[in-house]
């Protein structure tokens, strides 16, 4: 009997040795994603908090290199070449240095992402790219740090960084006319009409060549045995930007039919709203 009592206590005592504690972080972990066109972008950083502390100017000094957060260092990666500050950043992953000012910050993509917090020794051969943000004030106190992306387009987002009282933006820009471009040229050589349709209304609503557009959306319809009220639509819109106000009625007109044989409510409105302006109707 003392022999079983022993083991369960060396048992015992094994599991307490081995149990670690769980506690949440105070510098909780965020990884968030961006799709910008066709470009994949993640920020993995800590969010530290206020907890009734001065940030900028006290926790983060001005004018000194920070981490942007806590723990290790905030990293960005990027699928695709982008252009940051004027210059062409690679596809791969950066850490995010800044130095905050009362005004405006310096915000640096380090090519070397795996720093545990400001690198030992300082490599400006290593910045792969370098931009002079402007601070906005905010109405409130923002308690966590964050990070977020704002302002999306195809071709653009801006990197939100919100504390305290400040938020401030890393402008990127993103080359996604030219992935667009190389997808096109890569599927012309036997394209679908699905590939034709999505590169005409590509062009339409990038402001590229409204003829060209106008070529491939016509090749789009020709293609399919039966026209789709869609297509005709997309069609309609690019004869009227390339000025062609009578293909654009026709085209407008046939889509119509369609959209009320198939009792799709929404084309049947906009088709309506389009001949109205257009004065067919």
């Amino acid at each position: 009997m003392k022999k079983i009592v022993l083991f369960v206590c060396a048992v015992a005592t094994t599991v307490a040795v081995n149990a670690q504690l769980k506690t949440p972080a105070p510098s909780p972990f965020q990884k968030i994603e961006q799709k910008v066109g066709l470009t994949d972008v993640t920020v993995e950083y800590s969010r530290p908090s206020m907890k009734g502390r001065t940030i900028y100017g006290g926790l983060v000094p001005y004018n000194k290199l920070w981490r942007t957060g806590a723990n290790a260092n905030t990293k960005i990666t990027f699928s695709d070449d982008v252009m940051v500050g004027g210059k062409e950043v690679k596809a791969g992953s950066y850490a995010i240095y800044t130095k905050p000012g009362m005004q405006n910050w310096e915000i640096m993509l380090y090519s070397d992402s795996n720093n545990s917090g400001t690198p030992q020794n300082w490599d400006d051969s290593k910045v792969a790219a370098t931009v002079k943000a402007q601070v906005y004030p905010m109405p409130m106190d923002i308690e966590t740090f964050t990070m977020s992306f704002d302002d999306v387009t195809n071709n653009s987002a801006n990197l939100g960084m919100m504390w305290e009282k400040s938020y401030v933006a890393l402008p990127i820009t993103f080359m996604t006319d030219k992935l667009v471009a190389a997808n096109i040229d890569q599927v012309m050589g036997g394209p679908s009409a699905n590939d034709y349709y999505q590169s005409a209304v590509y062009y339409l609503e990038a402001g590229k060549d409204i003829n060209q557009a106008k070529t491939w959306i016509d090749k789009a319809i020709e293609m399919r045995e039966q026209p789709a009220f869609w297509m005709l639509r997309q069609q309609s819109l690019i004869y009227a930007k390339a000025g062609d106000k009578k293909g654009a009625i026709n085209a407008a007109k046939k889509s119509l039919e369609l959209a009320q044989k198939a009792g799709n409510d929404d084309y049947v409105a906009l088709n309506t709203k389009s001949l109205k302006e257009w004065g067919a109707m």
